[in-house]
């Protein structure tokens, strides 16, 4: 049977002769087989090399597909469970599924539906049977991905305070290089949001023509308009996701161009931008939900007075009209501040010599800096109001629930080493947005994960910088249907929680994880090579709380990117899996001191399907290598 379908397909393709080198991939094509060049091209020559001339027959063509699409490991399997070797009627899929795939709620339909779904011959189809055509097709497929396939949709509680998801969050998402001297294009604006992500930066300065410009300022970065930009987000805001997105505004204008930038928003996002609380409210008590802000862009900026005096001003013209704030009410994310903690800003001046008990002079007042805002723009901010972060004390103190705060990596990273609790506690109440340190010129990235383990919301990364800090946040946010917000713990979410980092406690859920890596397919082949060779290895990688980070690595297979065989097993105990991602990385080994990246998949540990699993490969760029993976039996308790 699998013959006669095998040359209907292929005959026609057949019918003057021998086909070359162009027709055979072609026919490949055809098939929707999918196939890496160089591989291709090492079997298309080892096949024309046994004969005279550069065009194969039929035989020749069936052995490169073969070559291609038959792997042993999937036969192997296969047969285990046929009859005959040649077919597996219904139940035994079902067997399959239940046994290798711990599908525990299979039935005898979802046998049948993999059945319809991706048996290619009809006589077999009609018999309810799958013959290895099909059970390869099945076995390639997303739904034997090593991503739960229920993962991929929106299915966590969308009904929670803004404050209880982590969100997909980019800085200076303007730049598509580095920070001093890379261009500004509206093309990081959009990437970002195909991405999905949530969280926008637009750095707006004073320009020609009263028309506000986006750039790094006092940078020789380019100059985009801010009205360009806010068309680009109108056309694309909700493209990836339904859920708001934040306009985080890092605001050097005077006054007269702040308003230009409110008549922008308002004028062209019209009823997409959230101007006054929903329903209202005044006295908000506590954030709304994704849910409730579905299709809504909201402001983060400095914002003068109350919401009901925005609320009262609603229908005026404020044109013209701007407060003053002192720069101790608002939060600057201007990463030409020291990335210091406020309190620590002033130097303390060195004791006199001779006088070690002299007491410390009193300091001169710092002027306090003073910065317009107008009221126009100011009243275009209701959950998202920026402001300065003092301490946790404070925050729990005077701080509301719409007031969210900016912390540089560097202050941040130190509050997670000195007051863990209390950071926790404060992102159980509080939208915190994490951004990198400003001597980070080449626009690199920090660990994102060590900030999401305390709760931070908004962890901004350069999305433009690729990477491994970039592949977690990649990875992280494949989840819930890759909408850009996140569910978070509960053990991050209750305002009451113990949880620590480092001290796990009764939050502690250990997982047992075992992955059988038994093999590689069309890896893409090392630049060094000529052919299609590679000498490949594969490290996977825990990311989570710091008990729980591990690094294993493969052995290294000589000469083989086509189908290199592992068989080895890896085993990781990880006491916190909800905050825990994994990475798989194929290298080749160039020496015995370099490696070279072919390609990575990260994603959350939760998101592991179990059984006989695909794993998809990414390259450096960040574009999912269509014809590469790895496959792997996945397992945990």
């Amino acid at each position: 049977m699998s013959h006669t379908w095998f040359w209907n397909l292929i005959q026609n393709d057949f019918k003057t002769g021998n086909i070359d080198f162009e027709g055979c991939m072609r026919l490949l094509e055809k098939m929707q087989i999918t196939f890496d060049e160089d591989h291709f091209k090492h079997i298309f020559k080892k096949t024309i090399d046994k004969h005279t001339g550069d065009a194969i027959s039929v035989d020749d063509f069936r052995a490169i597909y073969r070559a291609l699409v038959h792997r042993p490991e999937f036969e192997e399997l296969f047969k285990a469970y046929s009859t005959d070797g040649k077919i597996l009627p219904d139940g035994q899929l079902l067997k399959f599924l239940v046994k290798e795939q711990f599908q525990t709620e299979a039935n005898e339909t979802t046998a049948l539906e993999i059945i319809m779904k991706y048996e290619p011959i009809d006589e077999v189809r009609k018999k309810r049977q799958m013959s290895f055509e099909g059970f390869i097709r099945y076995m390639n497929s997303e739904e034997c991905s090593i991503f739960k396939s229920q993962h991929r949709t929106i299915y966590q509680d969308m009904n929670q305070p803004l404050c209880d998801y982590f969100i997909s969050s980019s800085h200076n998402t303007y730049l598509i290089s580095d920070q001093l001297m890379g261009p500004s294009h509206l093309w990081g604006y959009t990437s970002a949001l195909l991405k999905g992500c949530r969280c926008l930066e637009i750095d707006c300065w004073d320009g020609h023509n009263n028309e506000p410009i986006v750039y790094h300022g006092h940078t020789l970065t380019s100059k985009i308009p801010f009205r360009s930009v806010i068309h680009v987000i109108d056309k694309y805001a909700f493209m990836s996701s339904a859920y708001p997105l934040v306009l985080s505004l890092e605001n050097h204008c005077s006054p007269k161009q702040q308003e230009v930038m409110a008549d922008c928003l308002k004028t062209i996002l019209g009823d997409k931008l959230l101007s006054s609380p929903i329903g209202g409210e005044v006295d908000i008590a506590r954030l709304p939900s994704p849910e409730a802000l579905k299709f809504k862009v909201l402001i983060k900026n400095k914002k003068v007075g109350t919401l009901e005096a925005s609320l009262l001003r609603m229908e005026d013209d404020c044109h013209g009209q701007m407060e003053e704030l002192s720069d101790s009410d608002f939060q600057s994310d201007d990463e030409d501040s020291d990335d210091m903690l406020p309190l620590q800003r002033s130097r303390s001046p060195t004791k006199r010599k001779g006088d070690p008990r002299s007491s410390i002079p009193p300091q001169k007042k710092t002027r306090v800096k003073k910065v317009k805002i107008a009221l126009a723009l100011s009243d275009l901010v209701v959950y998202t109001k920026s402001r300065k972060f003092v301490s946790f004390d404070h925050s729990l103190q005077h701080q509301k629930c719409y007031e969210n705060n900016s912390i540089g990596e560097s202050v941040a990273r130190k509050l997670v080493r000195t007051s863990a609790k209390e950071f926790i506690s404060h992102t159980t109440r509080f939208i915190t947005r994490i951004y990198p340190k400003g001597t980070r010129m080449n626009s690199s990235n920090y660990n994102p994960q060590e900030f999401w383990n305390v709760g931070c919301q908004m962890v901004a990364l350069n999305f433009q910088t690729l990477g491994p800090q970039m592949e977690l946040q990649d990875g992280k946010f494949l989840d819930n249907g890759g909408c850009g917000y996140v569910l978070k713990p509960e053990f991050l979410r209750d305002r009451n929680t113990t949880f620590t980092p480092r001290n796990v406690g009764a939050h502690s859920k250990p997982m047992s994880l075992s992955i059988r890596l038994i093999s590689g397919h069309q890896l893409p082949p090392s630049s060094m090579s000529k052919t299609n060779k590679a000498d490949p290895m594969v490290q996977i990688e825990i990311y989570g709380v710091p008990e729980d980070q591990a690094r294993k690595k493969s052995s290294v297979i000589k000469s083989n990117a086509l189908c290199p065989k592992w068989n080895e097993t890896f085993s990781f105990n990880i006491q916190v899996p909800e905050l825990a991602m994994i990475r798989f990385c194929v290298e080749d080994e160039v020496s015995l001191v370099n490696n070279e990246f072919l390609g990575q998949y990260t994603l959350p540990v939760m998101s592991l399907n179990t059984g006989y699993r695909n794993i998809p490969l990414i390259s450096k760029e960040g574009i999912r290598l269509e014809s590469a993976s790895l496959f792997a039996h996945i397992w945990y308790y």
